[in-house]
């Protein structure tokens, strides 16, 4: 008999959780108010946080009534799973979602009446909002970009005068509160950054487990590899009697034995140190969330526009009704086939780079509509890729046999659940897809056409802030579109596909380019690119692709698509701004990287941003004084700022060549499956020296600006005439909220 889970979001679970940790930590305003004053200002919420608009009107109103009633019922979908993510991120969090929404209703959205009731001033109740408008903004209490922890600046005494409106409130404070972990602890450190629980960090993807090892973790995944079982919708929890607990995302506790990817099996003997325990597969992970979601999805397959797409609203509902990541894998497979649709979606447990071990995915979905003007220009990029790919640094022996032409849209976002926007999407991330089958790229018009006010740019000299704010968005589109469809979709996986089947010539195996000898290595049958290389599978893989865009980025062939230049190299024209802008922001991206990097734990809190630093330190080391850090007072012992001096002549001669070296050791470590030559090059480049982490790194915390969240739009079915009006809200912390409470998750 299978175990069964009830709905892991119960007040009483999220309480057990935070008392669990009292142990750990304890603190007290006194201890609070002498903490570290860098050390509180770096962990304190945005003040205020920079919030704008996604604009969707005139996209979503182009729309038939049918295709609006799809997007509805797909965006319901992805923001029912908003309490998911939120489980995944910390035990608090749920508790705070649930507090910002009752402090909105027990004043109706007017928080001018809250203050009359409460006492509680103006400055205060703002503060406050700030900190929820955050925290929506990244569905959680920890960035979704750099995952660390951010603590109200509003008083903890001031808060709880504010909670203080009715017993709902009350109650929902005293629980996200509690000593030991709750949403203003700061005495432990570790526990601001998520990571490992044996490093002492947040993680809610082994829950109620502070004694699990990364060792016990890999072996639970190793036993489930072995039966290619994956795992990206599952959490693990380590029980006192030292079995385990596989959680696994599903709407029903007790799926029949035929709509489980492992049939009737229930209970798995563990092998090796772990001999003589259980691992034990548990049903019902998020079990209200996961119902509603499925039952959106089956909704929103009414609404289909084709056979395929009704396929892919199938095998969603399976996978998040029943909990087979089967019916998910099956999804994407529909996904890439269904070419250029109005109406964009994929929802699931997709990206794993909050994992501690980079295997379990999180919760996330988009909405979106096809912007057909920009996504034109996308399509003459998808043409010249054939011709650009053998451009790279390997030879054919480590490319695809053929370049398996992908669907390349520009959209505008009506919704983006989960924990943050990106600028472009590859997906999906099953290599045994995208090497076989396909994949699909896409870029995202409205995230990043989204302005900001006017604000200063660290790190760049005034001598090029006129030139960098004119072409930064250009550049940037550049880069992301070579990044999505050449960087993640170029590339083989030398493999053993089945026992005595390879992929390449196993009698005369390729020589490395890197060596020059025959290949040594590659991927055994049910070995995965994720499995291999694990905790660093995603920001290695983000730096290759980054890589990539910055190889590339150089041909003026390319630019000349993006509408710069006339294709001929000449770095004194508009084409030449462009990519000197674009390694500018590279550079910029790699020191502004710092404030992602835990001193104490001396670890990487965000993928992009350690791939970024990479690529800095690879531009620092091209040679010729090509790239170089300098400080304003001439004295980088004691820095009173930092500046970018990179010389434009030399990119190509210099530049170019040092990425396109550690790019070709990036993607032959990563094609062969050599996990330990990869490992050594990524630490020792990404490892943060005494100079950064002492002198440059403050300096990069003093002048960090808040990043972007997005209110987004909000539709509404009218039942009886089958109407879906949009509801859009003021880019204000106030707006934000409002979006979410009418949003009704």
């Amino acid at each position: 008999m299978s175990r069964t889970l009830q709905s892991t979001l119960s007040p009483q679970s999220i309480s057990s959780r935070l008392s669990q940790l009292t142990h750990q930590v304890q603190i007290t305003p006194k201890l609070r108010n002498t903490m570290d004053h860098s050390l509180r200002s770096h962990y304190l919420a945005d003040n205020p946080p920079t919030v704008v608009k996604l604009e969707i009107t005139p996209h979503f109103a182009a729309l038939s009534a049918k295709q609006k009633r799809y997007a509805h019922h797909l965006s319901k979908a992805c923001f029912h799973g908003t309490r998911v993510t939120l489980a995944q991120v910390s035990p608090e969090s749920p508790v705070i979602y649930e507090l910002i929404l009752a402090l909105h209703h027990a004043c109706g959205g007017n928080y001018k009446k809250l203050s009359d009731s409460t006492s509680v001033g103006s400055d205060d109740i703002t503060l406050w909002l700030e900190y929820a408008a955050q925290f929506l903004g990244n569905c959680g209490n920890y960035k979704g970009f750099g995952d660390s922890k951010f603590i109200p600046r509003i008083s903890p005494e001031a808060l709880k005068q504010l909670c203080a409106v009715n017993e709902e409130c009350k109650k929902l404070h005293d629980t996200a509160t509690q000593a030991g972990g709750g949403i203003y602890e700061t005495k432990d450190v570790a526990l601001m950054h998520l990571g490992y629980p044996e490093g002492g960090h947040m993680t809610a993807y082994y829950p109620d487990s502070p004694t699990i090892t990364k060792e016990e973790i890999t072996i639970v995944g190793d036993v489930l590899e072995e039966k290619k079982l994956l795992i990206e919708n599952t959490r693990l929890r380590k029980l006192a009697s030292g079995d385990f607990d596989l959680l696994i995302a599903s709407g029903i506790q007790n799926p029949p034995a035929s709509e489980r990817d492992l049939g009737d099996l229930s209970t798995i003997d563990l092998p090796g140190k772990l001999s003589g325990k259980k691992l034990h597969l548990v049903f019902g992970d998020y079990l209200n969330e996961m119902g509603k979601i499925a039952l959106e999805i089956k909704k929103a397959k009414k609404e289909a526009a084709n056979e395929t797409e009704e396929k892919m609203m199938d095998e969603y509902a399976r996978s998040f009704g029943t909990g087979s990541i089967q019916g998910f894998v099956e999804s994407q497979r529909y996904w890439i086939k269904d070419k250029k649709p109005m109406v964009e979606t994929d929802i699931g447990f997709v990206e794993t780079y909050r994992d501690p071990h980079g295997v379990r995915g999180e919760w996330e979905g988009f909405v979106a509509m096809v912007n057909q003007e920009r996504t034109r220009a996308f399509g003459k990029l998808v043409d010249a890729a054939p011709s650009m790919i053998p451009k790279l640094p390997w030879d054919k022996d480590f490319e695809k046999d053929k370049f398996l032409s992908p669907d390349f849209t520009s959209l505008e976002v009506l919704s983006f659940a989960g924990s943050g926007i990106p600028a472009g999407i590859n997906i999906p991330n099953y290599d045994f897809i995208r090497q076989n089958e396909g994949f699909k790229n896409v870029s995202l018009g409205n995230v990043l056409s989204a302005k900001a006010p006017k604000e200063p740019i660290p790190f760049i000299r005034a001598q090029d802030d006129e030139l960098y704010r004119k072409y930064r968005d250009g550049a940037f589109e550049v880069q992301v579109g070579i990044h999505e469809l050449l960087g993640h979709g170029c590339g083989k996986l030398l493999q053993e596909t089945s026992p005595g089947e390879y992929n390449f010539d196993i009698k005369n195996p390729p020589a490395s380019p890197v060596t020059g000898k025959a290949v040594t290595s590659w991927y055994k049958p049910g070995q995965t690119w994720s499995s291999v290389f694990g905790s660093i599978a995603s920001s290695y893989e983000e730096c290759r692709a980054e890589c990539v865009a910055m190889a590339l980025s150089c041909d003026f062939e390319i630019l000349k698509i993006f509408g710069f230049g006339n294709g001929k190299e000449d770095m004194s024209n508009e084409a030449g701004d462009v990519l000197y802008v674009a390694y500018l922001q590279m550079a910029r991206a790699g020191v502004a990287a710092l404030e992602y990097w835990d001193p104490k734990s001396r670890k990487w809190g965000q993928a992009h941003m350690q791939a970024r630093f990479s690529i800095l330190r690879t531009f620092m080391n091209a040679g010729g004084s090509f790239c170089e850090i300098k400080a304003p007072n001439g004295d980088l012992n004691s820095p009173d700022d930092l500046e970018i001096f990179l010389d434009r002549s030399k990119i190509l001669s210099h530049g170019r060549p040092a990425v396109e070296d550690y790019l070709q050791k990036l993607h032959i470590y990563k094609a062969t499956a050599d996990f330990e030559a990869g490992k050594k090059l990524y630490d020792d480049i990404t490892g943060v020296d005494t100079w950064w982490a002492e002198k440059a790194r403050p300096i990069v915390l003093k002048k960090k600006t808040p990043r972007k969240v997005f209110v987004q739009a909000n539709t509404v079915l009218d039942e009886q005439t089958g109407e879906v009006k949009l509801v859009e809200y003021e880019p204000t912390i106030e707006g934000m909220v409002q979006s979410y409470v009418e949003r009704g998750v």
